[in-house]
């Protein structure tokens, strides 16, 4: 349990001691700290359940609590507020527990359940843009706040790798190359193991397809034949088609990996493809999905309903797919992995096309009630403008780009403060990476999941404020500090010794399991953002108030190394869980 779990569970059984409930017995972290550490406001809820004077409930219930020998402190504000303050015994505890446990305390939420999440979503045969950014990395610190919340959780890429697109390079291609073996019809097997491109080629092929299936349209016809040909079978198209996959999917590693951004499926639109035609006739049968003017349709609007409702797409008039169909049949799939929940980091602006892929999912009986449908949508990263990022020549900027910028920022930066001047060129080129992809993660990450944010390279980058950089430079001092005790002979110590200067952060660090579990509650990342920052200034604040290295006092010494190395701990694990390394110096 958590701290405020146990006192929960005492403050509880006092209320049901007086005939109430044990949940208004809820404790938090006080919003006065300079008058208790904890407070309790269930006394006013109780007394107006059962009709009484709050002030009069908290007295009975502050009775019972009095008999418990860790409160140092009960006392009862305004009209029946219960504010508590533990013994430092108490307190000394509760974080000695914590001290020797590497997951910091924090118990796993669940077991043996599945998450599955569906982020990422870029296209093959185009290069990586910014407009990657955000759900890549929110979706990956959900990925991991899962896994450490005790879900198997399974991170899905979920490309788009199968419609008109790849029809319109593939069509390019044969335009350009007819020579090439795939596009003879009397050969179907053998093909080259080798691509006959690269992604180079790809990103400049694909929009001068699309530019000229846009112009000409007997140009987009041989684009349509060649896509329908393509998920028809015919063998040299998907010969073709898999190098274009093969292609893309080792340049969006390289764009991922650079950003600490994984996936355990690295699945598309294709995947599904075979299962599209079978649900499609089954919903057709069993009368869930009806023919509306030659297209094939599931009505998913309700009578509640305050604002219509259109019907999902499952087949166009001229028989073609629509993202709802592979959606739905996505979910066919992976209802195989028996998910307890489907999370969708994905544009919020597609919020719409969600609940209808969700409702039509729930009437059809593709997702049982007990599996939950998430889509917990984002905003978009925008320029000053507050408009969707864009280069200042009016262009998409590619991620690659976007790295590469972040991480030469961050070697200035690092060169103005100062900062390891002493390293190699190459450890000072990998700590300048680390700087800059946290730079970049954490203006992210700190921002409300669903709100839009400004992009600003030099305010992200700085070492001071609620950036990246700065998170990772108290870590990595904290790092330092910890080595030169080692060095000196002076380790941190098991029994921490509580001042005024002192317990301030101690109290901090018990809110961690809390602060885990309201933001795996809610899928916010921000909230991780928040307690870090908070306990980067604490630690802030507490080096410089107190002698650590210098204090003549040896136990004081090795108890101020302890919470140095509690805060150390924290620190790395709450980054980690956002896809942050800490270096070991800078």
């Amino acid at each position: 349990m958590s701290l405020t779990e146990k006192l929960s569970v005492l403050t509880g059984a006092a209320f049901v001691a007086e005939g109430f409930t044990a949940d208004v017995g809820a404790v938090r972290m006080s919003d006065r700290p300079d008058l208790a550490q904890f407070q309790c406001n269930g006394a006013m809820a109780a007394a107006k359940q059962a009709k009484k004077n709050p002030r009069a409930v908290a007295e009975a219930v502050v009775g019972h609590l009095q008999q418990n020998p860790i409160f140092a402190k009960i006392e009862i504000a305004g009209p029946g507020f219960i504010n508590l303050t533990l013994t430092d015994n108490a307190l000394n505890e509760h974080l000695g527990a914590m001290a020797t446990d590497t997951r910091c305390g924090i118990a796993p939420l669940v077991s043996g359940q599945t998450m599955i999440l569906d982020y990422g979503g870029p296209n093959v045969a185009k290069a990586m843009h910014v407009g990657h950014l955000r759900t890549s990395i929110i979706g990956e610190a959900l990925r991991r706040m899962a896994g450490f919340c005790g879900y198997t959780a399974i991170g899905d890429v979920h490309m788009g790798d199968w419609g008109t697109q790849i029809g319109m390079v593939i069509s390019e291609f044969q335009i350009r190359h007819p020579e090439w073996v795939y596009f003879d019809e009397s050969v179907t097997s053998g093909y080259p193991s080798e691509a006959p491109f690269a992604i180079a080629d790809l990103e400049e092929v694909y929009p001068f397809a699309a530019q000229a299936c846009k112009d000409d349209e007997a140009r987009k016809e041989l684009a349509l034949i060649a896509t329908v040909e393509l998920q028809n079978g015919r063998p040299g198209y998907r010969a073709l088609w898999q190098h274009i996959v093969n292609v893309s999917i080792a340049s969006m590693k390289a764009n991922f990996d650079s950003l600490n951004v994984h996936f355990d499926w690295w699945k598309g639109e294709s995947s599904v493809h075979d299962l599209i035609a079978p649900m499609v006739d089954d919903l057709l049968a069993r009368g869930f999905a009806v023919k509306d003017d030659g297209a094939t349709v599931i009505p998913v609007a309700r009578e509640d309903d305050q604002k219509e409702f259109p019907p999902l797409m499952l087949y166009k008039r001229d028989g073609a797919v629509m993202y709802g169909t592979t959606d739905l049949a996505t979910i066919v799939e992976r209802m195989q992995s028996n998910p307890s929940k489907i999370v969708y980091i994905v544009d919020q602006r597609q919020s719409l096309h969600f609940e209808q892929v969700f409702r039509a999912a729930y009437k059809t009986g593709i997702a049982p009630d007990s599996v939950e449908l998430i889509h917990a949508g984002n905003g978009t990263m925008n320029g000053s403008d507050g408009k969707p990022f864009k280069t200042r020549a009016g262009g998409v900027l590619r991620l690659e780009d976007l790295i590469e910028s972040a991480t030469q920022k961050a070697a200035e930066r690092m060169k103005e403060a100062n900062l390891a001047q002493d390293a190699s060129a190459d450890e000072l080129a990998k700590t300048a990476h680390m700087v800059g992809v946290a730079a970049l993660k954490f203006a992210d990450l700190q921002n409300q999941r669903q709100s839009d944010y400004i992009f600003d390279l030099d305010r992200m980058t700085s070492f001071e404020g609620k950036t990246g950089p700065y998170m990772l430079y108290q870590a990595v001092r904290i790092k330092s500090l910890l080595r030169k005790a080692a060095a000196q002979g002076a380790l941190p110590g098991d029994k921490i010794v509580l001042g005024d200067a002192d317990r301030p952060l101690a109290l901090l660090l018990t809110e961690l399991p809390d602060v885990v579990a309201l933001a795996m509650r809610h899928y916010t990342p921000h909230v991780l953002c928040d307690y870090v920052y908070r306990l980067a200034n604490a630690f802030s604040s507490f080096y410089g108030n107190c002698h650590i290295l210098s204090e003549q006092d040896q136990m004081l010494r090795a108890s101020r190394l302890r919470l140095c190395a509690m805060v150390l701990a924290q620190l790395i694990l709450v980054l980690d869980l956002l896809g942050i390394d800490v270096p070991e110096r800078m």
